[in-house]
């Protein structure tokens, strides 16, 4: 069943249960409860660490001239929640999804946020089942496959935000979360941003940094679109 993943992700597990661990969404778990089957959140959790630091230690060695600010923007290029997608569309990650009826037919195998998820989660597997080779070969395969060129995209609104905004002095970003709908296993939170109190951006995503994201993206689209 998951052979073909496999070869995508060019590692085979020993134990599958860690990947079908992996790839369960918490709508699925949550439907099917009484069978006491976990959701793959507290792999995600590991799996991102482990993402932050082989990008980290591959950006130290590989730009040994680029400050740490830069390093820093290109580590959130690569790990951000749109490349993690676009690379789990390439290894058709998310027909391998374990999701919840709900989540299904909504569109939860197309949704970025999940299969981003996803990716951390299977990288995450990936050490348990054969140790930080198996992590790092995953993430070098998947993620740094395409070797960065250096040049900076803007991932991290946030920082870029505060960035321009702070060229003057006496500038106060504020964040404050104004909504939160939706079931549990797929929440819609609603941010505004506010620079000396005045609202200059509104942000929505599936969890609070999402969209505080969402709403610094809006702000310098407003504020400084030729940063964009």
């Amino acid at each position: 069943m998951y052979q073909e993943l496999e070869a995508g992700l060019g590692y085979t597990f020993q134990n599958r249960e860690l990947l079908k661990n992996a790839l369960t969404h918490s709508s699925y778990a949550n439907e099917n409860r009484a069978q006491g089957i976990a959701d793959n959140e507290r792999l995600e959790f590991l799996g991102d660490s482990i993402l932050g630091f082989v990008v980290a230690e591959y950006l130290y060695r590989n730009f040994p001239g680029k400050p740490e600010g830069e390093l820093t923007r290109m580590r959130a290029d690569l790990v951000c929640e749109t490349n993690l997608a676009r690379q789990a569309k390439t290894i058709r990650l998310g027909e391998f999804l374990l999701l919840g009826h709900g989540e299904e037919q909504s569109g939860g195998r197309e949704r970025a946020s999940i299969v981003s998820d996803a990716v951390e989660s299977v990288i995450a597997a990936a050490y348990m089942d054969g140790g930080f080779s198996a992590a790092r070969g995953i993430i070098d395969r998947l993620i740094l496959g395409e070797k960065p060129s250096g040049k900076l995209l803007i991932t991290d609104f946030k920082t870029e935000l505060q960035e321009l905004v702070q060229r003057k002095k006496d500038q106060i970003i504020h964040y404050a979360l104004t909504g939160e709908t939706g079931p549990d296993h797929d929440k819609q939170f609603t941010v505004e941003v506010c620079v000396n109190g005045k609202c200059v951006g509104k942000g929505i995503g599936s969890s609070k940094k999402r969209a505080e994201q969402d709403a610094a993206h809006k702000a310098i689209a407003a504020l400084f679109p030729e940063a964009l």
